[in-house]
């Protein structure tokens, strides 16, 4: 299994960025899909969900409203859309893939996105 993030970087705040996590060896549409960012010196923790089967979507507080995530299970691919960034949305994002079935999970390698003028 094998799940790879992209499209972070540097951006001023109030720009966006998307993410993306494509997944591959593991059957996508079976998997709860969640992205998590952990910013130096501080504890990861969960931005959003999406979960297989419903669709249903969770957002932690501090993002709601500037950030949408979503899936499309032809590509195996999750995306973050991230709006109206801000300095403290900087941190190294991660996407973590959980079985419905079994909740054997998996992390990406995490990909940093800075928010700075």
């Amino acid at each position: 299994v094998q799940l790879v993030e992209s499209g972070g970087g540097l951006v001023q705040p109030g720009g966006s960025l998307r993410l993306s996590c494509a997944a591959s060896g593991l059957t996508f549409s079976w998997y709860h899909m969640r992205w998590y960012r952990q910013a130096a010196g501080k504890e990861r923790e969960l931005v959003a969900t999406i979960f297989s089967g419903s669709g249903s979507i969770n957002y932690a507080d501090s993002v709601k409203g500037r950030f949408t995530i979503s899936r499309d299970n032809a590509k195996n691919t999750v995306y973050l859309q991230m709006n109206n960034l801000k300095p403290e949305d900087t941190a190294v994002y991660y996407c973590n893939a959980e079985s419905r079935y079994t909740a054997r999970g998996y992390w990406g390698q995490g990909t940093q996105v800075t928010v700075s003028s």
